[in-house]
């Protein structure tokens, strides 16, 4: 069987799957990539319009939210076409962004994360400063070091070509080639980005979630069950931090393989098999379509505002002003 290319001979080997693995691929990944662009469309839209959800943590899910809909639209979308095609038809320039924005939205979503379990950890365990610690501007603040950090992470690497820092002869004579668009990394590269984007964040929201556990399970002790105005108070932060809880451990779930793999995979002389290692690439992706349905799941303000913006209502006059939660 002839070898087949992507651009003729001298450019990449493309893999050509038969039609019905392509046609399953193409509905489950298409799926994926439209579920999570209108799952993160209806948050962003019900934080936007609502003004009883412009609050500073809604504003942190609002940034979580644009970051997984620019995923789906700037990386999921053309890697499907990557993953199941083998060959990338978008031109150089383009391959370089789509690496970075994928660089660049991974560290966002765990900054994003970052911040949220701070929120979380001055609404739990200092209740009394958390109205002057976390304001509207806190918050901006926070939005704006998560995108400029992640920026800089992002295209720095790709566009510096810090990536292949050290390794750009090897990477030209035996990875690069025509048609191909793959986010290669030295020893260094890997395990550096990994560790900034990945591994102290998470060990950062792993300890701050731990110790919001601790303080929260001796509040329960201390307050019991009495029906009180604070009571409900603590009961509404106790359910937003167990929300919050779950899309932390969701998102480290689903990206820590990769990141393991993408750390060993220079050590072990980039061994491990491709297709294994986009399939966790892809299961990191998935955890932007997780995110909505974790809202919907734990939140009835969510579920009540996806009704009022399916049916329309929201166009109707003062509907901004809908109460969603007592």
């Amino acid at each position: 069987m002839e070898p087949e290319f992507c651009y003729g001979n001298g450019s990449c080997l493309r893999t050509v799957y038969p039609v019905a693995v392509r046609v399953t691929l193409y509905f489950g990944l298409g799926s994926a990539v439209v579920l999570t662009l209108l799952g993160n469309l209806f948050v962003i839209v019900a934080i936007a319009h609502f003004k009883q959800l412009h609050t500073p943590p809604n504003y942190l899910t609002l940034s979580l939210a644009v970051t997984d809909l620019l995923l789906a639209v700037m990386v999921m979308f053309p890697g499907m076409i990557l993953s199941i095609e083998k060959c990338w038809y978008f031109g150089e320039m383009f391959c370089k962004i789509y690496n970075s924005s994928s660089v660049l939205l991974c560290t966002a979503s765990i900054l994003n994360l970052s911040f949220i379990s701070i929120d979380r950890y001055y609404a739990v365990c200092h209740p009394m400063l958390y109205p002057r610690k976390i304001t509207v501007h806190t918050a901006v603040i926070m939005i704006l070091v998560t995108w400029c950090v992640s920026s800089v992470v992002g295209f720095g690497m790709i566009f510096l070509e810090l990536n292949i820092l050290g390794i750009e002869e090897f990477y030209y004579n035996n990875v690069a080639c025509e048609g191909g668009c793959v986010l290669f990394q030295s020893r260094v590269s890997s395990t550096v980005s990994s560790i900034i984007s990945f591994y102290i964040p998470g060990v950062i929201m792993l300890g701050i979630y731990l110790k919001i556990y601790i303080v929260a399970q001796r509040q329960l002790r201390t307050i019991g069950l009495q029906n009180t105005s604070s009571s409900k108070v603590d009961k509404h932060q106790r359910k937003a931090t167990k929300t919050l809880a779950f899309i932390m451990g969701v998102f480290l779930s689903f990206w820590t393989p990769f990141f393991i793999l993408n750390i060993i995979n220079p050590f072990i002389g980039y061994s491990v098999p491709p297709n294994f290692f986009e399939t966790q690439l892809w299961l990191g992706y998935l955890n932007s379509t997780v995110n909505p349905l974790a809202y919907a799941f734990f939140y009835s303000w969510f579920r009540k505002a996806f009704q009022m913006i399916i049916s329309g209502r929201i166009f109707q006059s003062d509907m901004s002003d809908t109460k969603l939660f007592e």
